[in-house]
């Protein structure tokens, strides 16, 4: 468990669109451009060996990109390097934190500094939903599944325990940006369960499809 004096008040972050990090959920990233590649060097020579993943907000054509408020904060777990010096990286996440202002430097890559008292319950042990029906959420699962021609092991999902099924279900289901902001701005595993079933019954009555499945 991640106390709140173990986490540094300034952190780099990393704008992606489409991304989504949860605490305890792992993040695979390809990085190739070159100041992503810097601040990868550069996290790997930190004891803490974090990056910020937050998302940039939907602005008109020509105006600056702005980021969203709240973000995930990941541990670097996972490193390989690709033969013409691309990174293959995977972030564990460990706490969500409110953007606070950015900070400026000779970073080729931005850094902020960020508040993590409001999400002191990501850095406890895992959530527990009281209220998740698995037996009806499985069928309407199964259903988004074979809307959208996807696959996975049924056998894995169902063994898997209420955090680890809808947070990884979270990070992987084909959703829009603003869609998985709001699963990553949910306040409780209780909340984003619901949230993510909404998103999942207005698929399917819609038939409309998003980006392909990470």
């Amino acid at each position: 468990m991640k106390r709140l004096g173990d986490l540094p008040d300034v952190i780099p972050i990393f704008p992606l669109a489409g991304a989504l990090l949860l605490p305890r959920g792992r993040l695979p990233l390809h990085v190739f451009e070159p100041r992503y590649l810097a601040m990868t060097e550069d996290c790997m020579k930190t004891p803490e060996r974090l990056i910020g993943m937050i998302q940039p907000r939907e602005v008109p054509d020509g105006e600056a990109a702005r980021l969203h408020a709240i973000g995930c904060v990941g541990r670097l777990t996972g490193f390989s390097e690709t033969e013409d010096g691309r990174y293959m990286i995977t972030l564990t996440g460990i706490s969500r934190f409110r953007l606070r202002d950015e900070v400026q430097g000779f970073t080729p890559y931005r850094r902020a500094k960020v508040d993590w008292a409001p999400f002191g319950r990501d850095r406890g042990g895992a959530e527990v939903d009281p209220g998740f029906q698995r037996a009806a959420f499985l069928p309407l699962l199964r259903r988004f599944f074979l809307a959208r021609g996807l696959s996975t092991d049924w056998g894995a999902l169902d063994e898997a325990g209420d955090e680890l099924l809808i947070n990884t279900l979270s990070m992987l289901c084909p959703f829009g940006p603003e869609d998985r902001q709001a699963l990553l701005e949910a306040p409780s595993l209780e909340t984003r369960r619901e949230t993510l079933v909404t998103l999942i019954e207005f698929a399917l009555r819609s038939g409309g499809t998003e980006e392909p499945m990470q």
